[in-house]
Order: C-alpha cells, then structure tokens, then sequence
C-alpha cells in the first residue's frame, strides 16, 4: 500500500510544480520571489500528503 500512495504523491507534487510554474509565468511573478513562492506551496502540499497519509494508513 506504501509504494501506490509514495508514486501517487509524486505525481501530485509534480503536477502542484507545473501549475505553480505556469502561474509564475501568468502573474509575471519576478526571478527573486520565484524560488518562496515554489517553497511555500511545496511544502503545503508536503503538509497536506503528510497528513492524508496518517489519516489513510492509522485509522
């Protein structure tokens, strides 16, 4: 069940990437702020696998 869910948050987290680059893209979003805003959302994501995680597998 570990191997399902580790390949389904990749793909998840690569998908969050590409519509964050093509925000950046679409709000002109400068170079600077560029690598928090990625950070920002990556590790909400992170967060939110996190926690679905917890919730699928211990309870």
């Amino acid at each position: 069940m570990i191997i399902p869910f580790v390949l389904f948050a990749a793909f998840y987290l690569f998908a969050i990437n590409s519509m964050t680059n093509t925000l950046c893209i679409q709000k002109e979003i400068s170079e600077e702020k560029q690598p928090k805003v990625f950070r920002t959302i990556n590790v909400l994501i992170m967060i939110l696998l996190t926690s679905s995680y917890v919730r699928i597998f211990f309870t």
